[in-house]
């Protein structure tokens, strides 16, 4: 029985995040993206004195490919990458620590990483 409450708790949890990351994949794809962006750059400029050390979290199929293009988007910015693949091996989570000028230049590295297929910017 035990087993049994396990796995409909797991499968419970795997169908939240699912829907956490559709959620996340509509803000930076579709209709709402520029004013997903302008909330963002209000949100920024408001909290932060810039320019500021931000962190980027990103989630993406381990490919290393795809954490290959992260890592170029922010080469030569003097960003500090950290990448940890999750406990199965499916995704790697990478964290990109750097010193940004303005709130525009936050947003235009979202629109770059945005690129890369199948990434979720948290």
């Amino acid at each position: 029985m035990r087993q049994k409450y396990s796995n409909v708790k797991r499968l419970k949890n795997c169908e939240e995040t699912l829907s956490l990351q559709q959620k996340k994949l509509t803000m930076n794809t579709g209709e709402n993206s520029e004013e997903f962006y302008s909330k963002l750059k209000s949100r920024l400029s408001d909290t932060s004195l810039w320019p500021s050390a931000y962190l980027f979290k990103f989630i993406v199929p381990s490919a290393n490919e795809k954490i290959v293009a992260i890592q170029d988007i922010f080469d030569n910015t003097g960003a500090v990458i950290d990448t940890k693949k999750s406990r199965n091996g499916n995704y790697t989570s990478v964290s990109v620590n750097v010193r940004m000028k303005d709130p525009e230049a936050v947003i235009e590295k979202y629109k770059e990483v945005s690129v890369v297929e199948g990434v979720i910017s948290l």
